[in-house]
């Protein structure tokens, strides 16, 4: 099995050496001739480290990859932290807050991503030391990744449903604009119309003034006519009644 050197880390996680991964592996084999109990004891010992590492890789996966047709895979480090590797990820993880330019309040992708990482690399420290407790901290890493990815289906879903209401909103405001414009105009339309009626209203008022003063005219002459030919009428009978002298 091959390996190479650990690249650039693009990650707070402490990985080994990317390996080579052949069809054929030779397994180790252990010493020949040695005491029972040291055998025994290293037995139990590479169990317990077997034991760690799976629950390390059910944890935190392999990484693999495929490279000059060659298939590579980088396992996390089971070497245990010391208080120095403690320190040095604190700074580590300062640096890169301030290499990424993360914000430092408010949502910020790039800083709940290098504070993944930093409680990952916490839960592979701790693994190794204690597995309950490791697994103990996957349950919390989890449930935190799944209430975060839970405030996140709600934001999208609130923002759809925003988006969703300013449209009908928009729409609403123009329907009620065309009513609007219609409105206005059914009511030019009515002004006019009274123009027009008070218009006929005044004209038919003339012409009725006109046609009374006209009939008024006509039966004053008619009266004084025939008052006049009443008094000729009756000059007339008097002359012809009254006795000749």
């Amino acid at each position: 099995m091959a390996e190479r050197l650990l690249p650039a880390a693009t990650t707070l996680v402490k990985y080994d050496n990317p390996i080579l991964v052949t069809k054929h592996e030779r397994p180790s084999t252990s010493a020949d001739v040695g005491d029972g109990e040291n055998i025994k004891k290293a037995s139990i010992a590479l169990e317990q480290k077997h034991e760690t590492e799976e629950i390390l890789n059910t944890i935190l996966p392999p990484k693999e990859w495929e490279e000059d047709n060659q298939l590579w895979r980088q396992q996390v480090s089971t070497t245990p932290a010391t208080r120095l590797d403690v320190g040095n990820l604190q700074e580590q993880l300062d640096m890169r807050l301030q290499q990424r330019q993360a914000r430092e309040t408010g949502i910020c992708p790039v800083r709940r991503e290098l504070y993944t990482q930093c409680f990952d690399e916490i839960i592979r420290q701790v693994t190794i030391n204690c597995a309950e407790r490791g697994l103990l901290l996957l349950r919390v890493r989890d449930e935190m990744r799944m209430t975060i990815e839970a405030y996140q289906a709600l934001y999208c879903s609130s923002i759809a449903f925003g988006m969703r209401k300013a449209l009908q909103a928009e729409q609403g405001k123009s329907d009620l604009y065309q009513e609007v414009e219609l409105l206005k105009n059914e009511k030019s339309d009515l002004e006019h119309q009274i123009t027009e009626l008070k218009q006929r209203a005044e004209q038919a008022d003339r012409r009725a003034a006109e046609t009374r003063l006209a009939e008024e005219r006509k039966h004053t002459e008619e009266i004084a006519f025939l008052k006049k030919t009443n008094q000729q009428l009756k000059a007339q009978l008097e002359g012809i009644i009254a006795p000749k002298k």
